[in-house]
């Protein structure tokens, strides 16, 4: 007598194996209103499905958030550590002499450039295998970076380091936008986020600790840090083989049922990054024509430039005000800390508003007022009191900004390719922040508070500006009916790979 085999859910991975290219019209069979039929939850009154959404919600925070921020944690460390590093007697042992702004900008160059490609390889090669071979990258590169003895030396490995480091934040934030509703998305964000301002934070207590190192094996305070963090990083990318998990239609801690009910979320939002979707030269190109791609890296542009300016000098400002270096590390502290909280705030506000473009301006305004106080400020006070605005200004502006972009582009992997796109664009412009605060202008630098400050007003608080109009138009447009003939005559396939085109896409103002 044949045994009965056992009935293969719509969701499982076994089951789309069999599946043609035509994968995703087989395993979304839809009832009439574009929605999964294959419905876990189906006969459940809206309370229960509430309450298991909320069960669901909580499951994917545990296991994707705070693994997350600790790699982004390190990531930030990895790439700012070196301003604490300059404190602690680099700057005298290698001879920088004028050159230490070169070692800044090299990095960068190679983080840039290589941005825009490592969202197409996240999902080509499993966010479980690719990110922790990009941290043992990196982690290497830190270590061997307390080894060297002159200029070449280090060059080479801020290079590397900014092509290895390339793929973290772009990618984990294309990560999670693949996960939750674009309501859901910012506060998750701001959370990730929040890791680089904590990293400021932490990286000041731990190179004052790692300080008291120097002389050990012959090594001096500056070499410890880099080694000791460097390490550290290696450790944390091998259990991220572990950790770190795959897309909702693979990950292994989702049950058959789970997953379809992330990816019926995703859909109820109307994101088409629920589903599988090719790589084809259309979605490249559109991304490339769309102006949101270019107005939002100068957005993002208006907030990166500075705080990759506040992050790398932010020591040596203090530093200035007439502080003792382990001082100094340790006022970093209090800034980073208020920013990291403000990031979560102002995440929860734009999540439950979905006024991010609001949101950027506003807090932009802090920022501003900060810069001004550096740029007028005669005394310590003032200007300490200076960094702190500048903190909470400028911190939640790039957890905000990214999920701003992600909020308003769909398509898989036209959000991977604009979101790398926009982050390599911003990070381009700490070629700048490394150039704008030399030792000439010390103790005040001023061009350097101004340059920053410009930037902010120009690209930030204005570029905000700028998108919320453009985007409040195109919504109008669409409420009005005036783009619905694009999608007359089109099959259900043709109007989703329409993508945020779509005339009943709704705009995140």
């Amino acid at each position: 007598m044949a045994t009965k085999q056992p009935e293969i859910s719509p969701a499982s991975s076994q089951y789309k194996e069999t599946l043609t290219d035509n994968a995703l019209e087989k395993l979304e069979t839809r009832n009439g209103n574009g929605n999964l039929a294959y419905d876990p939850d189906a006969g459940k009154t809206p309370a229960e499905r509430a309450a298991i959404d909320r069960k669901l919600l909580r499951k994917l925070d545990l296991k994707l958030i705070p693994w997350l921020c600790l790699l982004y944690l390190m990531s930030f460390l990895d790439r700012t550590n070196i301003g604490n590093a300059k404190l602690d007697g680099l700057n005298q042992v290698i001879d920088l002499g004028g050159q230490y702004n070169a070692s800044l900008s090299i990095f960068f160059v190679s983080y840039a450039l290589a941005e825009p490609l490592t969202n197409v390889l996240l999902k080509r090669y499993r966010p479980s295998i690719f990110l922790p071979i990009t941290m043992i990258g990196w982690g290497i590169v830190m270590t061997v970076m307390g080894l060297v003895h002159n200029f070449g030396g280090l060059m080479a490995c801020r290079f590397f380091l900014g092509l290895f480091e390339a793929g973290l934040f772009p990618g984990i934030n294309y990560y999670l936008s693949c996960w939750y509703k674009r309501e859901e998305f910012g506060v998750r964000a701001a959370i990730f986020f929040s890791a680089a301002a904590l990293a400021g934070s932490f990286g000041g207590l731990l190179a004052a600790a790692i300080s008291k190192m120097d002389g050990i094996g012959g090594k001096g305070g500056w070499a410890w840090i880099f080694i000791l963090e460097g390490l550290a990083t290696i450790i944390i990318a091998a259990l991220s083989f572990y950790f770190i998990h795959d897309f909702p239609d693979e990950a292994r801690f989702l049950s058959d049922d789970d997953k379809a009910r992330v990816i019926r979320r995703l859909q109820e939002d109307k994101q088409a990054s629920a589903k599988h979707e090719n790589l084809k030269s259309h979605v490249v190109k559109s991304a490339y024509t769309d102006y949101k791609t270019y107005l939002y890296a100068l957005i993002y542009m208006g907030a990166d430039m500075p705080l990759y300016a506040f992050s790398l000098f932010l020591p040596s400002i203090i530093s200035q005000l007439g502080y003792s270096s382990i001082r100094a590390q340790l006022l970093s502290v209090p800034p980073y800390a208020a920013a990291a909280i403000l990031t979560v705030v102002i995440g929860y506000i734009a999540d439950r508003t979905k006024q991010r473009g609001l949101c950027n301006i506003l807090t932009s305004l802090l920022a501003i007022a900060g810069f001004a106080m550096l740029l007028s400020g005669k005394s310590a006070g003032v200007s300490y009191a200076g960094t702190f605005l500048g903190a909470l200004g400028i911190y939640p502006c790039i957890a905000n900004t990214i999920s701003w972009t992600s909020n308003n582009i769909e398509g898989v992997y036209k959000r991977g390719v604009v979101l790398g796109t926009v982050i390599g664009w911003g990070n381009l412009t700490g070629v700048i922040s490394s150039n704008i605060y030399m030792q000439k202008n010390a103790p005040r630098y001023l061009p350097g508070h101004g340059t920053v400050m410009a930037f902010l007003i120009v690209f930030l608080a204005g570029g905000s500006t700028l998108m919320r109009l453009l985007l409040s138009m195109e919504n109008k447009q669409r409420a009005q009916g005036k783009l619905d003939h694009l999608v007359e005559g089109k099959t259900e396939e043709e109007i989703a790979d329409l993508g945020d085109k779509r005339p009943d896409f709704v705009y995140t103002l």
